[in-house]
């Protein structure tokens, strides 16, 4: 059975005038693929939080050490007893378990049942309900295959509009048509968690009335891109990089002009500069035939890394990273690395450039070599996977 890349994205919204989020989401990596668990606190701020922190980092530990699902739901139980005055609990959680091959084992406690789409339809998913520690689970295991989605959220999200510009809030039903038209125009799953956390926060006026999250989850094939910066140490490897150009199976960036100039003598193909997209940080791009995006080297190298740094440091503060929407190459290159890239393999040309360091400097004082390895480490908190080759 193949397997695919599984692309995850979750954001939230805080409850207005609160600082911490009552919902919490932790994503672990396994050896052969994902578990997620979002988990939902009673009532909000400080304490909805910890309660659902606690509920999430139990629950990931555990089943990521080979706990069974009643041996993590008793722990959970015990640790978190349910309020005595409500007789409600005081988390409540959505578990997912998928492997690289699609195989998908969840379990749903008290959240709003999940929305899955199978080949841009509504799917349909056959649950069993269990009773485990006196809570009600319902727990299914099925098969996701390239390009199916399925999306998790908070009851923030059927809530949105209450009282305001909906009477009894977005119900799931509202959200699901929305979901079905969504899945067919976007490509990843941040823009799916982008789109639909908009809209909660429209209904709620940018006032929202409770937490609100939403994780979406799908299967791709692997989308492959190959960067290429600087020339190679020696003038005689100039081979090795346009037969690693000729190879590339996905998308191709040249960043840097001796780079481009080295592949346009090569292939025969022509740069056209673009004098029209260029910032006062960034310089102009350039266009040539078969590549899809050629920019200069440092400068836009080291502006993306503050543009995917900053996208980076407002996911880690559970906060809808602004949408990157410039036109320059540092900016195409940003959003590209983001929509087009599972799979990157970036290309460094050792070649000394005088004008990023004094000969006589070790190796380490290398301006580019600082910036790509900056930006690698920047790539794979975003959840790429990277690789290096030095030419």
């Amino acid at each position: 059975m193949k397997n695919y890349y599984i692309d995850v994205a979750n954001f939230s919204l805080n409850k207005y005038g609160e600082e911490l989020c009552g919902d919490n989401v932790e994503i672990v990596t396994t050896e052969d693929g994902l578990i997620v668990v979002m988990s939902d606190g009673l009532g909000s701020g400080v304490k909805a939080n910890i309660l659902a922190t606690l509920t999430s980092k139990i629950a990931i530990t555990m089943l990521k050490e080979g706990a069974t699902i009643e041996e993590t739901i008793d722990t959970i139980a015990n640790t978190l007893p349910e309020c005595q005055v409500r007789k409600l609990a005081y988390s409540t959680f959505t578990i997912l378990k998928i492997k690289n091959n699609g195989e998908v084992y969840m379990v749903e406690y008290d959240n709003p049942p999940v929305f899955f789409f199978k080949n841009a339809r509504e799917g349909e998913l056959l649950k069993k309900e269990r009773e485990v520690n006196n809570k009600i689970i319902y727990e299914t295991s099925f098969l996701m295959g390239q390009g199916d989605m399925l999306t998790i959220v908070s009851d923030g999200a059927v809530h949105a509009g209450v009282g305001q510009l909906l009477n009894l809030g977005w119900q799931w039903e509202h959200i699901n048509n929305f979901l079905k038209n969504l899945v067919m125009k976007e490509k990843t799953s941040e823009s799916i968690c982008r789109h639909l956390l908009e809209v909660c926060k429209n209904l709620y006026d940018d006032k929202p009335g409770d937490d609100t999250t939403v994780v979406t989850v799908k299967l791709k094939k692997a989308e492959y891109m190959d960067i290429f910066t600087g020339p190679p140490k020696r003038k005689a490897d100039d081979k090795l990089l346009i037969q690693a150009i000729e190879k590339c199976n996905g998308k191709k960036i040249l960043c840097g002009g001796t780079t481009a100039n080295i592949v346009s003598s090569a292939l025969g193909k022509a740069i056209t500069i673009d004098l029209d997209n260029y910032s006062s940080e960034v310089p102009p791009m350039g266009y040539m035939e078969g590549i899809d995006l050629v920019t200069e080297g440092l400068l836009t190298l080291n502006k993306t890394k503050d543009i995917l740094l900053n996208y980076l440091n407002e996911k880690k503060q559970k906060r809808l990273p602004s949408p990157i929407d410039g036109q320059d190459g540092a900016s195409k290159l940003s959003k590209m690395i983001i929509e087009d890239g599972s799979h990157i393999h970036i290309w460094v040309g050792q070649a000394v450039n005088p004008a990023h360091q004094n000969p006589l400097f070790p190796s380490d004082f290398n301006l580019k070599m600082k910036v790509v390895k900056e930006l690698v480490e920047i790539l794979k908190a975003l959840g790429k996977i990277v690789e290096i080759t030095y030419l």
